[in-house]
């Protein structure tokens, strides 16, 4: 019985001896903070942007036939690569040929006709002139002759239409390319966009894929760092071990929105010579927008600014009175390209105004205020001062006796 009190005794007297240390005065007045030190030096600064994207075509073209009826051959498939001027199609050529021989028969007779007319004209104002015919006999024969005129040059026209209306019956590649789709087949019956409402039927379309374009989606907090005329590199799911470069050709200015998150095109062109990017396939897009040697470069954490400067000084037990003298100016530029720093000095840290530049989120460029070999506090922000400053006071009430 005796043993089982002093097991007791000496849990309970343990159990005051730890409240009491986590209670005390001197405990709550000698807080143990950690920052670091880090000195200012040379530095390489990159950044890039990660995003994602589809293959597609530059341009691409539609092809129609401008001659309505069956198609009776179709001279490509899809994937073929086709010439400028090379067969795509033929269409039944029986009622632009009927046309066309009834032109030329009546471009023949509108030419014997106006030889007539001529010979009448001739031998008319022969007639006039010795008084033979009167004046409005000699009218009419020269109506007749410029009518005549008239007649061919329709009839010549209309041959000529004619003729251009055969030729539409065969279908031309329009530029050099590869065909990539294919919507009729052999016998079906087509419209010309030239005399149908809706614009004709699309026979086949085609693109040059010896230079692709990459439509990537660009997070909207991101996009202002991309560029005309950045190179970037691509990497899709067929050839992982090989790295494709394209250039930013634009940035469109229209978001697209999806489940909430905003992004926008990025437009890059490839060059395909090889074709091996084909349309639709996806993409991993990496956009460098920073590579650069920096003579003085220092941590991003090290920034501070008069909203925070307070909290850090305090850590470092710099009094709040030479910090509102330090803060009694206002710098222009102040959160954009200037900020505060903590700086070691033989006296003690000593607060600075340093102006930025460049940034790849982890250091920063420093075009003055600091020095190579200069070192600096890293300090927690205010947000986590005040969150460990909370949670010790949780701590300490939680082990308080009152």
């Amino acid at each position: 019985m005796k043993n089982i009190m002093n097991k007791k005794f000496l849990t309970v007297s343990s159990l005051m001896l730890i409240l009491a240390s986590c209670g005390t005065d001197n405990q709550s007045s000698q807080e143990t903070t950690f920052y670091k030190k880090e000195s200012v030096n040379q530095k390489k600064l990159e950044l890039s942007i990660e995003a994602s994207g589809i293959i597609e075509a530059i341009s691409s073209v539609e092809i129609k036939s401008k001659a309505s009826g069956e198609v009776l051959f179709l001279g490509a498939e899809v994937g073929d690569q086709v010439e400028r001027g090379s067969i795509l199609g033929q269409i039944d050529q029986r009622t632009p040929k009927n046309i066309l021989d009834q032109a030329k028969s009546d471009l023949e007779a509108a030419k014997v006709r106006l030889e007539n007319a001529q010979s009448q004209f001739e031998r008319g104002k022969e007639l006039h002139s010795k008084a033979s015919i009167s004046d409005k006999d000699f009218e009419d024969i020269q109506e007749n002759f410029a009518q005549a005129k008239s007649t061919l040059v329709r009839t010549e026209v209309t041959f000529e239409n004619a003729k251009i209306s055969l030729d539409d019956t065969i279908v031309r590649s329009p530029v050099k390319g590869t065909i990539i789709s294919r919507t009729v087949e052999v016998g079906q019956v087509i419209s010309s966009p030239t005399s149908a409402v809706g614009g004709g039927t699309i026979l086949m379309t085609m693109a040059d894929l010896s230079k692709v374009r990459v439509r990537a989606l660009v997070d909207e907090i991101d996009v202002g760092k991309v560029s005309i005329g950045q190179i970037v590199s691509i990497k899709v799911a067929a050839y992982r071990d090989r790295e494709f470069f394209g250039t930013v050709t634009k940035v469109e200015p229209k978001a697209m929105i999806e489940q909430n998150v905003t992004t926008f095109p990025v437009l890059i062109d490839i060059d395909n010579n090889e074709n091996l990017l084909l349309l639709g396939m996806n993409t991993d897009v990496v956009i460098e927008v920073l590579n650069r040697d920096v003579s003085v470069s220092a941590p991003t954490m090290s920034l501070r600014t008069r909203k925070d400067i307070h909290s850090a000084a305090n850590i470092l037990n710099l009094s709040k009175d030479s910090v509102d003298k330090f803060l009694v100016d206002y710098r222009e530029g102040e959160n954009f390209n200037k900020f505060i720093v903590i700086k070691e000095t033989k006296n003690g840290p000593e607060l600075l105004w340093v102006k930025i530049g460049a940034s790849d989120l982890l250091n920063v460029e420093i075009l003055s205020g600091l020095k190579q070999d200069d070192v600096v506090f890293i300090l927690p922000s205010k947000s986590l001062f005040d969150y460990q400053k909370r949670f010790k006071e949780r701590v300490q009430a939680s082990f308080s006796f009152g």
